[in-house]
């Protein structure tokens, strides 16, 4: 991971910036969770921490993860359920199974998982 040091990068305002670190994860790849038994695909990036201090402060403190890594919105899938979950870069792993993740809000953001990777649809390419 690459990390400028925040000295280094200072807003117009002359107040520094958060370090900027380099995604491991693309959009479209099939991850899983290093500790729980969560696995999804990812369908938006976040440079740094980017949800309320409220979500980051219900994480108990002994796992709780940096903020200046990128953070991962996922269709997320576990043995009960889909949702959307957000995961540091830390907590994430590829996933080798090749199977499909089973999640309702797929087909309408994916074309279809081909070589363990979904396909962004083309309307919500930039």
């Amino acid at each position: 991971m690459s990390v400028s040091e925040p000295h280094d990068v200072v807003s117009h305002a002359g107040v520094p910036m958060p370090p900027i670190a380099t995604a491991r994860f693309s959009i479209g790849d099939v991850v899983r969770h290093r500790m729980f038994d969560i696995r999804g695909v990812i369908f938006d990036v976040d440079p740094v921490f980017a949800n309320s201090e409220e979500w980051y402060e219900s994480i108990p403190e002994a796992v709780r993860p940096a903020k200046d890594q990128p953070f991962y919105h996922l269709l997320a899938e576990n043995a009960e359920s889909s949702y959307v979950a957000y995961v540091s870069q830390q907590n994430l792993l590829h996933d080798d199974s090749d199977e499909p993740v089973d999640h309702p809000a797929i087909d309408g953001l994916f074309s279809g998982l081909v070589d363990g990777r979904y396909s962004l649809r083309r309307e919500h390419k930039h």
